[in-house]
């Protein structure tokens, strides 16, 4: 019994660097589908702003938080809006991989 006393702190010491990998790309996934949703919200903002002949850009980086300000990629050709969004991330080159695109459109008059 003696030997075995320490066994279950050896255990845990060795699964918490794959409980903490797990944990972190979970939340990138989280983040990533987020940044998803707020695209697409910008999108859509920026495409009724064209629509009422706002302008688009503007738009659609009102429609994100203030984090999004250096991540976002806004392009307009024709009725078509474009918005690119690089999720936060602790990894840049990850981020860099994971950039989530939403584009939505109006009929010209």
């Amino acid at each position: 019994m003696a030997r075995e006393a320490g066994q279950s702190t050896v255990e845990l010491v060795a699964a918490l660097p794959a409980l903490l990998l797990a944990g972190l790309v979970a939340l990138q996934l989280l983040a990533t589908g987020y940044a998803l949703t707020l695209a697409d919200g910008a999108a859509e903002a920026a495409a009724l702003a064209l629509a009422t002949g706002h302008p688009a850009s503007a738009a659609a980086r009102r429609a994100l938080p203030g984090w999004a300000d250096d991540d976002v990629d806004v392009s307009i050709r024709g009725g078509r809006v474009t918005v690119r969004l690089r999720p936060p991330s602790p990894l840049s080159a990850l981020a860099d991989r994971l950039v989530v695109t939403s584009s939505a459109a109006v009929r010209p008059k």
